[in-house]
């Protein structure tokens, strides 16, 4: 073989591999050029938030994580157009009895006490009367006069049938009956007027023996509700303060102080539902009677009163009371459950909205009043949506751990 024809073989050789190591050196600074570009056009944190990162205000719950919460589309309810305001139960003053002595005398002995409940007539005290002593004497002193002008004049209307005695005598005996027998009226008239009846003035008059005592009765039926009298004292007709004070108790008063701004919303007549601390889950019904007819200049408020019905005569004077007066007629409201809606610290009200039952978002909406476990939503809600109605608590702190706020 000839010597320069193999130099020449070996110089293509080496200058064809020195070509090829080029050509792979390139292409590999390009292909890492690239792939640099790519890695600068991918934001640092893209790996870490991934294509299904929740918002701000989201939360993301795991299948063991939605066991706690409950899920529910937004319903129409029905709430009632009211006014609420506190005030205390009282006595119905329009049917409280102050119960005085009809006359004066000295009090001998008391027979009820303060919360008793007493029947009409049943005696409250008794008194020794003066008065009673001296219209049981005239009354006495009649019955005597009468009963001796009735045997006189039978006694004469014998002797005349004799021609013992003339006529003018019979007749002057007639008239002397007949004036006497009308002052016994008169004076059994004047002893009943002490609350003596038919039976006792016919025992009073048969045993001729006067008898002071004057017996003072309940004029009504209802609960002793004030007592100023012991023995021994005093009284006079109308001079206070009165033995006794008797109150009807079937009805009660509901005395509230309202708002000068929501006076304009009660009516006489309107209907009042109570509720009585010392009953809880009790109502008692009644209706508005009386609105003050001026504004209290200190706080501003207004005097609203209410009879209460009370038949069986539970309530007490001085029980704090809670009632509320429906002043128009009920709307129907989007109405989210109590649980499903989370009072913020900023004091806005928020509900946890959802539409695929996994990721949850906090919306902030509009609260009106409370009634049988919901709350009327007045704006950021619509009819239909799913929100969370038992939860919502743990959504929001599961939003806190995770750094929102």
């Amino acid at each position: 073989m000839d010597l320069g024809t193999t130099s020449s073989r070996v110089r293509a050789a080496i200058i064809g591999a020195l070509v090829a190591v080029a050509v792979v050196g390139y292409w590999t600074w390009r292909s890492g050029d690239s792939v640099k570009s790519v890695d600068a056009a991918i934001p640092a944190n893209a790996e870490s938030a991934g294509p299904s990162a929740a918002p701000r205000d989201s939360v993301d719950l795991s299948d063991a994580q939605l066991a706690s919460v409950k899920v529910a589309p937004v319903e129409e309810r029905e709430f009632p157009v009211e006014k609420e305001a506190v005030g205390s139960i009282g006595f119905n003053e329009n049917l409280t009895v102050q119960v005085f002595a009809p006359y004066q005398g000295r009090i001998m002995a008391l027979y009820a006490e303060v919360g008793d409940d007493v029947k009409k007539g049943q005696t409250l005290f008794t008194i020794d009367s003066p008065d009673l002593l001296q219209a049981e004497s005239t009354l006495i002193a009649a019955a005597g006069v009468a009963e001796l002008t009735t045997r006189n004049l039978a006694r004469l209307q014998q002797l005349y049938t004799t021609r013992a005695v003339s006529q003018h005598e019979v007749e002057q005996a007639a008239s002397d009956q007949q004036t006497a027998e009308g002052n016994l009226r008169a004076a059994r008239d004047a002893v009943r007027i002490f609350g003596k009846t038919d039976a006792e003035i016919d025992r009073l008059v048969a045993q001729r023996m006067a008898d002071p005592t004057l017996v003072v009765p309940s004029p009504i039926t209802g609960r002793i509700t004030a007592r100023n009298a012991a023995p021994g004292l005093l009284v006079q007709p109308g001079v206070a303060p009165a033995p006794y004070t008797v109150a009807n108790i079937d009805t009660m008063w509901m005395l509230a102080n309202v708002a000068e701004t929501d006076s304009p919303a009660f009516r006489i007549g309107q209907q009042v539902q109570v509720s009585i601390d010392a009953f809880p889950g009790r109502v008692f019904n009644g209706k508005v009677t009386t609105i003050g007819a001026s504004v209290d200049p200190t706080t501003r408020r207004v005097l609203v009163r209410s009879e209460i019905n009370d038949p069986k005569h539970e309530l007490r004077s001085g029980m704090f009371a809670h009632f509320v007066i429906r002043i128009g007629q009920p709307v129907r409201s989007p109405a989210v459950p109590l649980a499903g809606v989370v009072r913020e610290g900023d004091g806005t009200q928020t509900v946890w909205v959802t539409a695929d039952r996994r990721r949850f978002t906090r919306r902030t909406v509009k609260i009106g009043i409370q009634r049988n476990g919901y709350r009327q939503i007045l704006g950021g809600l619509q009819l239909g949506e799913l929100v969370a109605t038992e939860g919502a608590i743990f959504l929001s702190n599961m939003l806190k751990i995770a750094g929102n706020p």
